[in-house]
């Protein structure tokens, strides 16, 4: 199983951007999928994230009202809108899944990473 993260970009201030997440391979199926970034010097902190249903997404307080998670099943991708974008999104965006196995079980992973550079 692969997880690619891809969308970022430079973008000025007030600009948008759209991420997404798109796993490929072999597995049941894509469960709790979540957008995190860090910037540098920063811990890495949750952005918002979505269950396999595709109800109730939730976001980190500093994104609420700018971003929206939605999801894609049957391209296997969850995507990440980003309006209002300020410098202080800057960051490398990651992707994470919870991907329920062929095997019954359920495994983390991690996309690469997205570079988003917001000038002001």
């Amino acid at each position: 199983v692969q997880l690619q993260a891809y969308g970022g970009g430079l973008v000025q201030a007030g600009g948008s951007l759209r991420l997404a997440c798109v796993a490929s391979g072999s597995f049941f199926r894509i469960n709790t999928v979540s957008w995190y970034r860090q910037a540098p010097g920063e811990q890495r902190e949750l952005v918002a994230g979505i269950f396999g249903s595709g109800n109730s997404p939730n976001y980190g307080d500093s994104v609420k009202g700018r971003f929206t998670i939605s999801r894609d099943n049957t391209e296997n991708a969850v995507y990440l809108r980003m309006n209002s974008l300020q410098p202080e999104d800057t960051a490398v965006y990651y992707c994470n899944a919870n991907i329920g196995t062929l095997t019954g079980g359920s495994q983390v992973y991690w996309g690469q990473g997205t570079q988003v550079t917001v000038s002001s």
